[in-house]
């Protein structure tokens, strides 16, 4: 695999992981839509990274999550570095 496939592919993965978090969290809003197969799909694959966030970070005023945007966050940070350690190690 080159080296700028694997770039694409770091960068897809974290934008697919990066929509399936806001569609955890757009699920939130709806009243049973986390019970529904899709809902327990997503919670079973981002719940447990969100979970590391939510032991740190705790809910403001006890209603508002932020967990979810500093997961975000630190996702495309992880994508950026790796793809910065890529690039560096293609010298």
């Amino acid at each position: 695999m080159a080296l700028p496939q694997i770039e694409s592919f770091i960068s897809t993965l974290q934008t697919v992981y990066t929509f399936m978090i806001i569609g955890y969290v757009l699920l939130s809003w709806l009243p049973n839509a986390r019970e529904s197969f899709i809902g327990e799909m997503l919670g079973k694959l981002v719940e447990p990274y969100l979970s590391i966030f939510r032991r740190i970070i705790p809910p403001i005023g006890g209603m508002f999550d932020i967990s979810p945007i500093v997961a975000v966050f630190a996702l495309q940070f992880v994508a950026a570095g790796l793809i910065a350690v890529i690039q560096f190690l293609a010298r």
